[in-house]
C-alpha cells in the first residue's frame, strides 16, 4: 500500500474509532469506549507512517535532483 493509502486508511480507522468512543459513551460501555480509543490511536499512527513515507520520498527525490546539478 502506498503512503497516500496508509494515510487514508488511517484517517478512516480514526473516524471509526471516534464513532466507537461515542457509542461507548452513549451506551455506558467502557469496553467499546476503550476499543474506540485504541482504534483512534492506531489510525493516527498509520497516518503518521504515511506522512513519514511521503517525507522520505521527497527527501530522496531532492537528493537525486541535487546530484544531477553537480
Amino acid at each position: 500500500m502506498g503512503d497516500q493509502g496508509k494515510k487514508m486508511r488511517g484517517k478512516a480507522q480514526e473516524t471509526v474509532g471516534k464513532a466507537k468512543q461515542k457509542a461507548g459513551e452513549a451506551t455506558d460501555s467502557e469496553k467499546l469506549r476503550m476499543k474506540g480509543t485504541a482504534d483512534r490511536a492506531e489510525g493516527k499512527a498509520r497516518q503518521a507512517e504515511g506522512e513519514l513515507g511521503e517525507a522520505m520520498d521527497d527527501l530522496a527525490d531532492e537528493a537525486k535532483r541535487s546530484r544531477k546539478h553537480r
